[in-house]
């Protein structure tokens, strides 16, 4: 006889559901499917599909990972599918023109190092992650055909991404119009109770619920989650626009990016982004509708809290008074890196590309004349300048890169 589990109530169970989703739908099916997981002390099926295109992940993709978090503390079984197989095909999603699909290794190779960085936010113990490789590699192409015989080309032109390239007359290969349906045949094969994703996620979820369906099964409920925007305050975010805050990054990189972020996403971050209380929520909202409170103070906490949650405490504090001592003080960091030189001089755009501080020599040249590089705290404008080594010398490229010459 299995234990009894202590799912909270209803209604608390909804509440924290709720908490930074963009839509339930339908919630009252939610709310149905809530109340028999109750009454038979079964735990619903809680999916998130992951095609691991890119190894890193940033705060962008912590936002679902929380709320499948959310799922997990209410004891439910969440389940991490990797899209080893999907990631062949390539997520069409947002995009004007087709996804470059990888293969099978590369897939898999990204995936081990997602589920380690998604395993700061799940508890990977109680996490079942599985392949989508083990059903979808086994389709026979009689099984594919059958397969897109449920779905119509006019349903799947619908979708919005699809509908501009199409009357903009860019091509769309018809493999891509599988991808919704493979990830359908996902909640398919792990009976999906509830399906979560980004917004422009949407109708993919939508699709995993028609097939169902078709299959004869109670159709997964789907729970959108805006798209974080980045620390530019504009783009979503995207290690491609340079505007992100990576799960892996260091207390440094985190608590500096996080105070780059516009004041009007600072209620946006603490929402999606950290663990703070609804009660501490509404204090934030009104601290920043509030004149007299500077909202530097508040990006100042949530940057802690970040490095804190990826991090911890102490390491939180460590990295504000390093950031107060480089930027408020103007101090060098105690601990940098040094180069010593195989020569007795180097032309410096020659030298910052050496110590990888600019990937190009055109870059260099941008940086100095944009008043990013200094020596020994002089600004440096010349870019025809040649350092010569000897004497001990303090190179600062950007806001927060620094060597020692020695």
């Amino acid at each position: 006889m299995s234990s009894k589990i202590l799912f909270p109530p209803i209604n608390e169970q909804m509440d924290l559901i709720r908490r930074g989703a963009n839509e339930i739908v339908p919630e009252d099916e939610l709310v149905k499917k809530l109340e028999r997981s109750l009454k038979e002390n079964k735990p619903l099926n809680i999916k998130l599909g992951c095609d691991p295109t890119r190894p890193d992940l940033h705060l962008g993709h912590s936002v679902v990972l929380r709320k499948l978090a959310h799922f997990q503390q209410l004891g439910h079984q969440i389940i991490l599918i990797i899209g080893d197989f999907t990631g062949m095909i390539g997520d069409p999603s947002g995009r004007n023109s087709t996804r470059p699909p990888l293969t099978l290794e590369e897939s898999r190779k990204n995936g081990e190092s997602y589920i380690e960085q998604a395993s700061k936010i799940l508890c990977k113990e109680k996490t079942r992650i599985v392949h989508n490789s083990e059903w979808l590699g086994k389709m026979s192409f009689e099984d594919v055909i059958k397969l897109a015989s449920k779905y119509t080309i006019a349903r799947m032109i619908e979708r919005d991404d699809f509908t501009k390239r199409f009357k903009a007359g860019i091509p769309i290969s018809v493999h891509e119009f599988l991808y919704p349906l493979a990830q359908a045949m996902d909640s398919v094969a792990i009976n999906s109770d509830v399906e979560l994703g980004g917004t422009d996620q949407k109708f993919n979820l939508l699709v995993g619920r028609d097939i169902q369906r078709e299959f004869g099964m109670e159709p997964q409920v789907i729970l959108t989650l805006p798209i974080l925007v980045g620390t530019d305050g504009v783009e979503k975010m995207s290690k491609s626009y340079d505007n992100y805050i990576g799960l892996s990054d260091s207390p440094s990189q985190i608590y500096g990016r996080s105070l780059s972020i516009p004041d009007n996403v600072i209620y946006t971050y603490y929402e999606l982004a950290t663990n703070v209380s609804n009660e501490e929520l509404v204090k934030i909202k009104s601290d920043l509708a509030n004149p007299e409170i500077n909202p530097r103070n508040l990006k100042r906490a949530l940057a802690r809290k970040l490095v804190e949650m990826y991090h911890s405490v102490e390491e939180s504090v460590a990295a504000e008074e390093e950031f107060d001592k480089i930027f408020i003080k103007k101090e060098v960091p105690d601990d940098i890196p040094e180069y010593k030189a195989k020569a007795t001089e180097m032309p410096l755009l020659d030298l910052i590309v050496e110590i990888e501080f600019a990937p190009s020599k055109g870059e260099a040249r941008r940086l100095v004349q944009q008043g990013g590089v200094t020596l020994d705290g002089e600004k440096v404008i010349d870019t025809n300048m040649i350092i010569k080594f000897g004497n001990e010398q303090i190179l600062k490229v950007g806001k927060r890169k620094f060597i020692k010459l020695v």
